[in-house]
């Protein structure tokens, strides 16, 4: 078990896995209880728990050092970029005072591409039961009932009528052929992480299915893209709550104003000017 408290005093289990980064967490302690989640991520399985401003990992220290710390992104200081936001965009007072202890995932790229080809026109209890489907199915089992991402070459062997179980609908189309470039060396997910916004954005925009908002997504989630804002119906209804909000003056703290934005509104807590 490892104890540990980000030196930024910024961390929430509940408000950081359950803002629509991720679909593989689920809360396991009952209302009233320390928060405890149990997720899987680079296949691997954790319990981590909340209590008193610290947080218990049930791992190894070797894994908190090679996986959780950097996927939680604990060494990132959430203080001064809010700081920074505040500063460039004080009309976000609002939205940065309703969850400060968000803190952006750092996923595997693949499972960041494709759980958000999944979410289009989709509520994330929906997408969550794909994504369970989807491992269980094409995963590696790695304790009982539980599975890694499944890869992109499992997926790429796999006929359309395949992930039908899924009950993904029109999506799997998408998943599939995702696949079959990622597993034919086509699209390199790895290269978008330092290639030049514009052009990772048009690779991933080439792929069947993926447009402008899921493509910022795959570049936030799955490759800590921090300048990207990704917009979707949720986010239309925020920036109409503030007029004038230029992302780009955020620079590489955009993708984090954009998950204190989409939680507030989410909840019905954003304010306009």
């Amino acid at each position: 078990m490892i104890c540990f408290s980000p030196a930024d005093g910024l961390f929430s289990l509940g408000e950081t896995l359950s803002c629509g980064q991720s679909f593989r967490w689920r809360r396991v302690s009952p209302p009233g209880e320390p928060e405890t989640w149990r997720g899987i991520a680079f296949g691997r399985a954790l319990t981590v728990r909340e209590e008193n401003g610290s947080f218990l990992f049930d791992c190894t220290e070797a894994a908190f050092r090679d996986v959780w710390f950097d996927y939680f992104d604990l060494g990132t200081d959430y203080r001064a970029a809010r700081e920074r936001i505040a500063a460039a965009v004080p009309k976000l007072r609002d939205a940065l005072a309703f969850a400060p202890g968000i803190r952006l995932l750092r996923q595997e790229p693949w499972e960041g591409l494709v759980t958000f080809l999944l979410s289009q026109c989709n509520n994330i209890p929906r997408i969550e039961g794909i994504v369970e489907r989807l491992c269980a199915r094409f995963g590696k089992e790695i304790s009982p009932g539980e599975y890694a991402f499944p890869s992109a070459e499992r997926l790429a062997a796999c006929a359309l009528s395949d992930l039908a179980p899924l009950r993904a609908g029109y999506r799997a189309k998408y998943v599939l052929s995702a696949a079959r470039e990622v597993a034919a060396g086509a699209l390199d997910l790895e290269a978008l992480r330092s290639a030049p916004l514009e052009e990772a954005r048009a690779a991933l925009m080439a792929l069947p299915g993926v447009g402008r908002k899921v493509a910022d997504c795959a570049l936030l989630f799955g490759l800590h893209r921090t300048e990207c804002f990704p917009v979707d119906v949720w986010m239309k209804r925020a920036l109409a709550l503030l007029p004038g909000l230029d992302p780009a003056a955020l620079g590489a703290d955009a993708g984090l104003a954009q998950q204190y934005i989409f939680h507030a509104v989410r909840h019905g807590r954003l304010a306009g000017e």
